[in-house]
């Protein structure tokens, strides 16, 4: 005799593991971890920080 199958649990238990195995590939594709994302906030502000630096204002306009 063969065995009795639920179906209802067979397609839960494939569509956990298709979940599982999309929600595995996004975290590869866009995951960071959180030293990643802190050091590109960093490397951000920095970046903001030096070209307001480089900025003209009035007073400094060349005169050639």
């Amino acid at each position: 005799m063969s065995n009795v199958i639920n179906l209802n649990k067979f397609r839960k238990s494939k569509q956990r593991q298709d979940r599982r195995v999309q929600a595995d590939e996004n975290a590869v594709k866009f995951g960071q971890s959180k030293t990643e994302k802190s050091k590109n906030i960093s490397d951000i502000e920095k970046a903001k920080r030096d070209l307001d630096g480089h900025h003209l204002s009035d007073d400094d306009t060349p005169t050639s």
